[in-house]
């Protein structure tokens, strides 16, 4: 059901409550005490409560949210990095939840916050510099896991948080206990939902051509990569009868990180090459077939935008491709219907799956103090009530008319898989790639590659 009325209702009640309960914050920042004897004593209760917290019921009634504590930083300023600027806007009724939150804290603790941006490209450098010489440029540092873990985990350079971080309602669990971890402890936390990859097609260049709605192998469990791979050469036509194909069905034929995830398996396991997996060989045969067979839109000589910029020419029914993109196609391709699908399960796959080939994460550094008393303050900031049902709500419905498309949008995004060859700087992937697409055989490849793939891993993983 669509909640764009009760957002707006929400939303309007928020900002009417914000502006008739001005006087809540001094309210939060008077003292708890009428005098010093009963401070006293209540200081003693609170470090008695910190020192047994886990016997605690959380005031909120959440089993899994910490309970409460009480603390002073002293006024100190907590800072937190990233390639975006994470100040807390006030655009909507979870973001005005949290920002009051955050002015509590901040009265009840006694600090401040600061946010500091730093240039993408300029990033890994600047962060890893700062990390390794004991002065990291903030207290909440936003690290990729590709130059993290296990270089600079296995330094012991950050505190695992795995055990302050059981609170469902706030911290994605899978960033911290799958995607973060390193020798059983898990380094890395997020409030942020999953990234969401799959197939955009064209549906109404679907219809024109007849094709059976692409949906239907979805409800049918039958979207399957014998099926794709049939759909898109259904697709290849030629509409004018000159002799040339001038519509396609596939806008790239390099899918390997999205295969990988697809059929649940990886080119790296562990601290291993994984190439003679049977999984993945399943996984290098189909992407050869895509090539070999000429299955996709070929090349005109363009860079890694090329694929969609010919989907929103019109004439490719399937792009694959993440939800970050919904907003740019939508407006691009404002003729044309656009769905999502999830990209087509393997052959050894129990479900569908999003992948993400270069997952990111909040850290604390080893060097910062109280990391107990920080993840609280970023736990008790964003633990409310949202108004809505899922994780990316807003952006799903805005841009997609059709249940299935955001039914198929939220199934990836909550299986999604990480991809980790990005950790691994001397790994040959491209060579690797470009032999397999030129129809080299998968045995022959495999032999090729897996000890210079595991030379990559061993620089990483043995230094």
């Amino acid at each position: 059901m669509r909640k764009i009325w009760m957002f707006l209702i929400v939303f309007m009640l928020s900002i009417t409550l914000a502006a008739c309960g001005g006087g809540s914050m001094d309210d939060a920042a008077a003292p708890d005490s009428v005098n010093s004897a009963n401070d006293t004593a209540a200081d003693a209760d609170n470090e008695a409560a910190n020192e047994n917290e886990e016997a605690e019921e959380p005031a909120s009634g959440n089993p899994n949210a910490s309970p409460e504590m009480d603390f002073d930083l002293g006024g100190r300023t907590l800072t937190f990095v990233s390639w975006w600027d994470m100040t807390i806007q006030e655009d909507n009724p979870d973001n005005i939840q949290k920002k009051a939150n955050l002015e509590a804290l901040m009265a009840k603790h006694n600090f401040k916050v600061d946010y500091v941006v730093i240039d993408f490209n300029e990033y890994q450098d600047k962060v890893v510099a700062s990390i390794m010489a004991g002065e990291p440029l903030g207290d909440y540092v936003r690290m990729g896991k590709r130059y993290m873990i296990p270089s600079l985990v296995k330094q012991d350079l950050f505190w695992p948080v795995d055990e302050w971080t059981k609170n469902d309602n706030v911290f994605n669990q899978k960033v911290t206990n799958e995607y973060s971890v390193y020798n059983g402890r898990g380094y890395g936390f997020n409030d942020q939902p999953n990234l969401i990859t799959g197939i955009f097609y064209n549906r109404t260049l679907m219809n024109e051509l007849g094709i059976k709605p692409l949906q239907e192998y979805v409800d049918e469990d039958n979207w399957n990569w014998e099926t794709f791979i049939q759909v898109a050469k259904d697709a290849n036509r030629d509409t004018d009868n000159d002799g040339q194909i001038d519509v396609w069905g596939l806008a790239k034929s390099d899918v390997l990180d999205m295969a990988l995830a697809a059929n649940e398996t990886d080119l790296v396991a562990g601290d291993k090459q994984n190439l003679e997996d049977p999984k993945t060989i399943e996984v290098l045969n189909f992407v050869s077939r895509i090539a070999t067979e000429q299955v996709a839109r070929p090349s005109e000589g363009g860079d890694w935008t090329e694929p969609r910029a010919f989907f929103v020419q019109g004439n490719v029914l399937m792009y694959p491709g993440a939800m970050y993109e919904i907003g740019g196609l939508v407006q691009d391709m404002a003729e044309y219907d656009i769905g999502f699908l999830p990209f087509p399960k393997g052959p050894s796959a129990s479900t569908y799956h999003a992948v993400e080939p270069d997952v990111q994460f909040l850290t604390i550094p080893k060097t910062v103090d109280k990391p107990r008393e920080l993840l609280y303050i970023y736990e008790k900031i964003h633990d409310i009530e949202s108004i809505y049902e899922y994780p990316d709500q807003a952006t799903l419905e805005s841009h997609f008319t059709d249940e299935n498309d955001i039914m198929n949008a939220r199934m990836v995004g909550e299986n999604m898989r990480v991809i980790d060859r990005q950790a691994y700087p001397s790994l040959p992937y491209w060579d690797f790639l470009g032999e397999l697409q030129s129809g080299v055989s998968i045995s022959t490849l495999i032999e090729k590659y897996k000890a210079p793939f595991q030379a990559a891993i061993d620089e990483v993983w043995q230094n």
